[in-house]
């Protein structure tokens, strides 16, 4: 019993160091950004040696593709909440879903945005951990397009489908993974209107939109909106 005691209170005692240490990490990325995150400063403000922060994190790579994947993992998760609340039915009420989910997220998580989607750290190198949290609402939207594909069927779409052979083969690192129902031409609308999601958020939280849009919820919202719109006319549904 005691042995199980104080095994308890290790795994305790190191869920509750691993947690200050990765909220110490995002205050210092808060504040200086990602590409200036410093173990040594951490131990500092933690009051430990740098190397028992290692035996936590073995470097700083680690430690920062910890906080990407949470970050990740926050974002995808919140989507996929607030997608799951509409009627498998619906797909456009999904999609304008997803869109907001992603914003809403984004205006209250910006720095956790910002290093997923912002500059790349110089030296950092993502390894295959990311790929699954990284995709989880692009796979939302991977999912809505073959739905819609397959709802719509072959004889709607196949007048559009035609794309050169230059983009055909731009396309065949994804190709791969999604299904056949969704063509060539779906796949590049699909990834135009994935990339202006994503760009449009990033542009009202670098602050582009200051003396463009008024600074109010409501309007910022509004406004959002209105790209949801073309966004869904570009998709065609």
């Amino acid at each position: 019993m005691a042995d199980m005691q104080a095994v308890s209170i290790r795994a305790m005692n190191r869920e509750r160091i691993t947690a200050a240490i990765l909220s110490a990490a995002r205050e210092q990325i808060a504040t200086s950004g990602a590409s200036s995150l410093s173990v040594r400063a951490i131990a500092r403000e933690l009051g430990m040696a740098s190397s028992a922060i290692y035996r936590y994190f073995p470097s700083r790579d680690d430690l920062l593709t910890k906080l990407i994947i949470d970050s990740y993992d926050s974002l995808g998760a919140a989507v996929e909440a607030a997608e799951a609340r509409i009627p498998r039915d619906d797909r456009r009420g999904r999609f304008r879903t997803t869109c907001r989910a992603v914003r809403r997220w984004a205006l209250e998580h910006q720095h956790e945005y910002f290093l997923i989607y912002g500059t790349p750290v110089p030296g950092y190198r993502a390894p295959e951990d990311t790929i699954a949290p990284a995709t989880r609402v692009a796979t939302i939207m991977i999912t809505l397009m073959v739905e819609e594909a397959v709802a719509g069927g072959r004889d709607r779409e196949s007048e559009h489908d035609a794309v050169s052979p230059d983009v055909h083969r731009a396309l065949s690192p994804m190709r791969g993974s999604v299904p056949a129902d969704v063509s060539d031409a779906q796949m590049v609308s699909g990834l135009s209107v994935f990339s202006a999601v994503f760009g449009a958020v990033s542009f009202e939280l670098g602050g582009q939109l200051h003396n463009v849009i008024r600074e109010t919820e409501t309007s910022r919202a509004a406004f959002f909106d209105a790209q949801i719109d073309r966004w869904l006319t570009t998709l065609g549904w």
